[in-house]
């Protein structure tokens, strides 16, 4: 029996979010609903100074009216906010420290702002938690950075509060329950009111507050890629990771990260891929956004099934026209969910694919710069060897047999590996080169004062470097001595390539650890945009019956 004289109180927290909704009850209708222009005056009665808010903005779709109104509050009274969210892609994001409203930010992908994080973070004017992993921020969403209050959206919103969140569904599921289910507070923006919605992907009940917004959402086509724009030296990347990756791992469950070289493989598929006799063999289970550039080996019968993370602009028609292959509703749209699309890449799948902007002589690889805090978003998930995996596939086991120092903690006890591999051209954006003695994340670290420099994905997890060099089997290095040498040797004429040793190199390619387009059997001469199985926006169309309908941006016709 307790023997203090006062009880103590178990209810604080829901204690709390009654008074802050009762000061927010004279703006709150019937089905939740208030009128736009009461919602600064909302945000000021359920937002105090210090919370830990979330605006629902992933590298997609963007809770943007209720951000602006967030960024009218009265500073005087808010301030200091501790802001945790998938992303901060809108200059309204970043207003809020601008405006002194905000101070510290947890997030995952920065996109379009990259820039102005690194600015403001040299400035003093942000204050960095960390930069996660969509995953590792959603568990820390139940766990230490639970939102107070919840800045969400959603297409549609009934009579009662119900909303729909339809073909980008995303991140929402996630952020409601950790807020909702913490007696926390969510607050919706929808871009219509109806009487009867085509499903419900969130109850009332779990919603305090419905606003119609005075426009609809801003979502962005992220995941689009205009094969007009695919480059020469793209396609020669896109063709050795074919010949010397997919074809020689038959890799099945794949994750193509963002960009132009994956862009080049998807619309390789049907015309390379097919000369290779890869279909049937590789990528037949995708973890991937709806990307146009995916049409054509869809409609070639190459794919059985791809879960999405979020939706795609135009491809809504598409998608609901091919439910064997993506995962739909009763209604007929997607269902995207991103938490359960990471999990999947963390677990299931068998190789991650993408780019980056910098890669050390060890392997580590980076998108945080001292200038440029772009995140990682979900690469680390997808990009790592996810140790709690106990099922088998062919190419996870290859990838194992293959690496002679697997990990001697576990003695001679077999275990497989997945794929990890970075596409890059040995110089990027502006000449700059990708290949560096030393990560630029180690001065962000210092300037935004983290104990650890932020690297999207660890060299001991990557497996393959491609580069128009050719590629390097990283997984088939005895020593870090050895990978360090493979790097070089398709680095090219960066400071780290400058360092190769040509006896060294062909000792490597003698070996198999290195190998160059010719070891590969790639004509270089074939590198040209006739080998897409489509060439512009318009192909892409033709290839899905007039089902994908491209934003106005890319038309151009």
């Amino acid at each position: 029996m307790s023997t203090n004289s006062t009880e103590k109180k178990w209810d604080r927290r829901s204690a709390d979010t009654a008074e802050r909704l009762e000061a927010a009850s004279r703006y709150i209708g019937p089905g939740k609903q208030f009128k736009p222009e009461d919602t600064v005056a909302l945000l000021e009665a359920v937002i105090r100074a210090g919370d830990r808010v979330n605006i629902e903005g992933n590298n997609q779709k963007q809770a943007d009216f209720l951000a602006e109104c967030l960024n009218k509050v009265d500073k005087s009274k808010i301030h200091d906010l501790h802001m945790v969210q998938s992303a901060v892609p809108l200059p309204v994001h970043l207003d809020l420290f601008e405006n002194g409203i905000a101070k510290k930010l947890d997030f995952a992908f920065g996109g379009p702002q990259a820039g102005r994080v690194a600015k403001f973070i040299s400035e003093g004017k942000l204050e960095l938690g960390a930069i996660h992993t969509y995953l590792e921020l959603f568990g820390r969403y139940f766990l230490d950075l639970t939102p107070k209050v919840s800045l969400i959206c959603a297409y549609k919103a009934d009579r009662q509060g119900n909303l729909y969140t339809g073909f980008n569904t995303e991140d929402t599921p996630t952020i409601v329950e950790a807020t909702k289910f913490r007696q926390g507070i969510v607050i919706a923006q929808v871009n219509e009111i109806v009487d009867t919605l085509p499903r419900v992907d969130i109850p009332a009940d779990w919603i305090d507050g419905v606003v119609q917004s005075p426009k609809p959402f801003f979502i962005e086509p992220l995941f689009t890629r205009d094969p007009a724009l695919v480059t020469e030296s793209q396609i020669l990347l896109a063709m050795l990771c074919l010949k010397g990756i997919y074809a020689e791992y038959e890799v099945k469950r794949i994750n193509h990260g963002i960009g132009f070289l994956t862009s080049a493989i998807e619309l390789l598929l049907p015309t390379y891929g097919e000369e290779l006799g890869l279909k049937g063999k590789a990528c037949t289970h995708m973890i991937l956004n709806p990307h146009p550039t995916m049409i054509p080996a869809i409609e070639s019968g190459w794919v059985d099934t791809i879960h999405c993370f979020g939706g795609e602009l135009g491809m809504e028609k598409y998608v609901a026209a091919r439910p064997d292959v993506f995962f739909t509703g009763p209604d007929g749209t997607l269902r995207s969910n991103r938490a359960y699309a990471q999990t999947a890449g963390h677990y299931a799948l068998d190789m991650f694919i993408g780019g980056t902007l910098q890669i050390d002589k060890y392997g580590n690889s980076s998108t945080a710069t001292a200038s440029r805090v772009a995140g990682f978003g979900g690469a680390p998930n997808m990009g790592c060897d996810a140790k709690g995996r106990r099922h088998v596939t062919d190419s996870w086991l290859k990838v194992g047999k293959e690496m002679p120092t697997l990990d001697r903690q576990i003695g001679n006890m077999p275990r497989g590996k997945r794929l990890v591999v970075q596409g890059v051209e040995t110089f990027g954006e502006g000449r700059a080169p990708v290949f560096v003695e030393e990560l630029d994340a180690w001065k962000l670290a210092e300037n935004a004062k983290l104990d650890l420099p932020p690297v999207m994905i660890y060299g001991d997890d990557l497996t393959h470097v491609v580069t128009e060099e050719g590629i390097a089997y990283l997984n088939r290095c005895a020593d870090i001595e050895a990978r360090m040498a493979a790097i070089r040797a398709v680095a090219g004429y960066t400071e780290i390539g400058l360092k190769a040793n040509p006896d060294e190199t062909r000792q490597l390619r003698e070996a198999g650890i290195v190998k160059t387009p010719e070891d590969l059997g790639v004509d270089r001469s074939r590198a040209n945009r006739s080998l897409l199985a489509a060439r512009n926006i318009r192909d892409l169309v033709s290839w899905s019956g007039g089902l994908y309908n491209p934003p106005a941006r890319f038309r151009n016709w």
